[in-house]
């Protein structure tokens, strides 16, 4: 064995890589063996004939290489052979026998190689594996220059598509070439003068193939190296990058092509153009736009789509509708992708007419309808109400044989939730089953929402089983609102079952799910529970939020304990979380409201002071509480400090103030406000002209407040109850007639009457005299499930009063008392002067007797009227008691006169 070869440097193994060497350290005395083979297999001799072995490893050789196997035990003949890649051996018994080099590696056996010289080496296992990954390197650089030889005949023979489908291959199957970037290396080293035409064509497959990052690095490079790729190719990468949503990236590369000096065409501008829009800078868009046509590029339909969606989304309706009559001057054909765009952003403002009337331009330029198409408009009629007209839009779906999904039943139950018809949303959901439309989370939210809205909890729990036992998962967000539905309707303990059947599937209530209990706790006055589920929301590692701050501190501002919001304030900062615009609006909210408007003052200081700048809301609230409590001229105050913070004033803000003047009698200065709003660009609102109506109505302009109120329909503005319950009480005095025809009004426009409706026709027809009429409401009111309570019954005294009718009035009082419903100083005081109208004296004291122990005081002027008449009856005991009982209350802004005194004293 040849020794010095181990010791041989590694450079020197290196240059011999050619070969493998290696030889026999310790062979058995009766064995000589010579074995070499080439890459890849190895072969082994019968171990009966290796007694030891202690081998090192060289390089494999490549060509056919000779055996030859000697034994001095016996007298055969030596069996000599030559051998390449997979040839076989033969053993010592004549026999061949095949073993590849990583079957050697696992038995750990001795492999014997010759070698073609007489000089012998030995090497380790990870020389080996150097020296054969050497090999491996020689055998991939020829076959890389293989390829890029092939590339470039590609090149010169013009067939680029081949070239194109042989780039792509190599660089989805990464071998040869570690990433586009290193074939574009490879290929401009040994081709410069194809560089430019190969960059281009590398850029578009990988752009083609949205290797996004890829393509930014090559095309990186390619501006690096100062020139630009070919046009398709760069239209290619800004169609792959807009597809990817990355638009700031398509405009950096479109303005350093314009910089270059580079002519693009209409292509790149409409991506551009695109990419502009999508970022929200509408301005730059348009800018595009007016470049192009001035280039005389040729504005195509996707660039007019583009902008019209634009205009919509900002609901500049307006000018999207200019776009598209311009579209048309141009003679360019409206796709459907612009119809549906027009008939969604006229849907989303409310103008349902003109989405009608782009339908039916629609269907003269015989433009197929789209579910996207039918849904938008069912989308309208269920955001304005009009769910009622929803059948013909669906009859008009299964003519063009478009079939409803599951967003198309998201929108019609929404639609009738919104509606108060719960009973439809379950026609609605039995007809998806039925149709097999899969129900997935967002409609399940929504079913679900509406029926807890319309207090069907039990409903709804129904349902959420039924869509379990079909392989639904119910989410958090669908157990919650749930959740929700049970504490809005007061059901506590169904709530709490709830929140334990959510732990019991493994779905961990979150923070939303702990703030409505907590919500609902706080809306009930009872703080100390709200607290305690805060600390089982800690105890189950769910941390509070703002959100959670902010409903306790809601919920104290309530109750009035403003030291304990403030603790709460505090408490919120140390443990980190930082107060919100939300948190202080809802404590100025609760100060304005209890007239605290010197604290709510420093509070918004202070808001600002910490950095926050108040939004139109919070300027709202303060405004509104300096307005209620007369403070007309502090309210306009904040009207200008909002102007010098650039905080534009909503119609909120201008009702606030409208209202305020209204409740003064300053109704010329309220009007000249209402202009106001007009000219900023703002519509009056139902709230405007409700207080408007109510302000005439208080100062007794009568005549004035229904001119206000056909004004108001006059201009499309839907009258509310509100709107009914002042005009009813407020015209009861010039006649049953008008009365009634705003009555009958009231019931055209769909409106339900409530409580508030009803006391005022029953006030109204009592104070006339038609207590029929009166107590026909009030079993209607009942029939409502609308519980009569002190106004009711005040009215109905009242009317009973007028008519003489004392025996009814002692009966109807009883049954107030009876009902819990104990009175109150005005109906005293209403029985005294009914009394002492008809001249009972005696009874009108007897109340008076009553209302006295019942801690409450009459007035001075009822108190007078009172006394005369007992004086005139003789009764100067009673009117000594009621003198020196007044006295001792305090009631000293009253005299009895002189005639009074002298016949008490007589």
């Amino acid at each position: 064995m040849d020794l010095n070869a181990q010791k041989s440097s590694t450079h020197m193994r290196s240059q011999r890589c050619g070969s493998l060497r290696n030889g026999v350290h310790s062979l058995s005395k009766n064995v000589k063996a010579s074995i070499s083979l080439s890459t890849g297999t190895a072969t082994r001799l019968p171990p009966k004939t290796l007694l030891h072995s202690n081998l090192r490893l060289s390089s494999f050789t490549r060509g056919p290489l000779r055996f030859s196997y000697f034994s001095t035990t016996t007298e055969t003949a030596p069996l000599s052979t030559r051998i390449s890649i997979d040839s076989k051996l033969p053993d010592s018994s004549g026999e061949p026998q095949t073993i590849t080099v990583p079957d050697l590696n696992k038995s750990k056996e001795a492999i014997l190689f010759a070698v073609p010289d007489n000089s012998l080496s030995t090497l380790s296992h990870s020389e080996l594996n150097h020296v054969k990954n050497s090999d491996d390197r020689i055998l991939k650089d020829q076959k890389r220059e293989e390829h890029v030889r092939k590339l470039r005949i590609l090149l010169q023979q013009r067939r680029l598509a081949t070239a194109q489908r042989l780039i792509k291959s190599l660089i989805d199957s990464k071998v040869l070439f570690s990433s586009p970037s290193d074939l574009l290396d490879h290929f401009s080293s040994s081709n410069p003068s194809l560089k430019g035409t190969f960059s281009g064509m590398i850029l578009r497959v990988c752009a083609e193939s949205k290797l996004v990052n890829e393509s930014l690095e090559l095309i990186d490079l390619m501006r690096k190296d100062g020139f630009f790729p070919a046009l398709d190719a760069f239209n290619s990468l800004l169609g792959c990058l807009a597809s990817v949503s990355q638009f700031d990236r398509v405009l950096s590369l479109f303005d350093d092509a314009v910089d270059s000096g580079i002519s693009l065409d209409k292509f790149a501008y409409g991506k551009a153009v695109q990419s502009a829009v999508k970022t929200g800078d509408l301005k730059r868009g348009l800018e595009l736009f007016k470049c192009m046509k001035e280039k005389r590029l040729g504005v195509s339909v996707f660039v007019y789509n583009v902008l019209i969606n634009g205009f919509c989304k900002e609901q500049r309706m307006s000018d999207a509708g200019q776009l598209f009559d311009e579209m048309l001057k141009r003679k360019l054909v409206p796709s459907q992708i612009t119809y549906n765009t027009l008939i969604d952003g006229y849907c989303k403002v409310g103008n349902l007419a003109e989405a009608f009337n782009v339908r039916e331009r629609m269907k003269l330029d015989n433009v197929p309808p789209s579910l996207i198409t039918f849904n938008s408009l069912l989308n309208g009629l269920c955001r304005m109400g009009r769910v009622e007209e929803v059948t013909n839009v669906l009859k008009e779906m299964e003519l063009h044989g478009v079939l409803p999904d599951g967003f198309t039943y998201s929108i019609l139950l929404d639609g009738h939730s919104k509606c108060g018809n719960p009973n439809a949303m379950l026609v609605l959901f039995e007809e998806a089953i039925a149709k097999g439309i899969q129900i997935n989370g967002y409609t399940c939210g929504v079913l679900l929402n509406g029926l807890c809205k319309a207090g069907m909890m039990e409903r709804a729990e129904e349902i959420l089983k039924k869509l379990m036992e079909n392989s639904f998962a119910p989410t958090e967000v669908v157990y919650n609102t749930i959740l929700k539905g049970y504490c809005q309707a007061n059901k506590m303990e169904k709530a709490f079952s709830i929140f334990e059947q959510m732990e019991s599937i493994g779905l961990r209530p979150s923070c939303v799910s702990f703030n409505s209990l907590i919500n609902k706790f706080c809306e009930m006055g009872n703080m100390d529970e709200a607290e305690e589920w805060i600390k089982k929301m800690r105890e189950m590692g769910v941390a509070p939020t703002a959100e959670t701050y902010n409903t306790l501190i809601d919920g104290y501002g309530r109750k009035c304990r403003f030291e304990r919001c403030f603790e709460i304030l505090e408490g919120m900062e140390n443990q980190g979380l930082k107060p919100n615009v939300v948190t202080y609006g809802s404590l100025i909210h609760r100060l304005c409201e209890n007239g605290k408007l010197v604290e709510a003052e420093v509070l918004l200081a202070d808001m600002v002071g910490r950095g926050f700048v108040p939004n139109v809301q919070i300027y709202n609230m303060v405004i509104d509480g300096y307005c209620n409590a007369g403070k007309l001229t502090r309210a306009f105050g904040f009207l200008d400090e909002m102007s010098k913070h650039n905080i534009v004033p909503t119609i909120v803000t201008y009702n606030a103030l409208i209202n305020g003047l209204c409740k003064r009698g300053k109704l010329e200065e309220a009007e000249h406000l209402v202009s106001e709003i007009i000219n900023r660009g703002l519509n009056p609102d139902v709230i405007t002209y409700n207080s408007l109506i109510h302000g005439c109505l208080r100062s007794g302009n009568v005549s004035k407040s229904l001119v206000m109120y056909e004004t108001m329909k006059k201009m499309g503005i839907r009258p509310t109850l509100p709107t009914f319950h002042v005009l009813i009480s407020g015209c009861s005095k010039m006649g049953l007639l008008l009365v009634n025809k705003i009555y009958q009004e009231m019931l055209q426009f769909r409106l339900t009457p409530d409580r508030v409706i009803y006391n005022a026709l029953i006030h109204a027809y009592a104070e006339h005299g038609d207590l029929e009429k009166a107590e026909g409401f009030c079993d209607e009111m009942i029939n409502m499930g609308i519980d009569l309570d002190r106004m009711t019954y005040s009215s109905l005294i009242f009317g009973l009063l007028k008519m003489g009718k004392v025996q009814e009035v002692v009966e109807l009082v009883n049954d107030m008392k009876a009902k819990g419903l104990f009175l109150k100083a005005n109906t005293y005081i209403l029985l005294i002067e009914g009394y002492c109208e008809i001249k009972d004296f005696q009874g009108a004291y007897a109340w008076y007797r009553e209302m006295v122990e019942n801690g409450f005081l009459l007035t001075a002027s009822v108190c007078q009227e009172l006394i005369s008449g007992l004086i005139k009856e003789g009764r100067f005991k009673e009117v000594q008691i009621i003198r020196s009982e007044m006295n001792v209350k305090g009631l000293d802004d009253w005299s009895m006169g002189e005639d009074h005194s002298a016949a008490v004293t007589k």
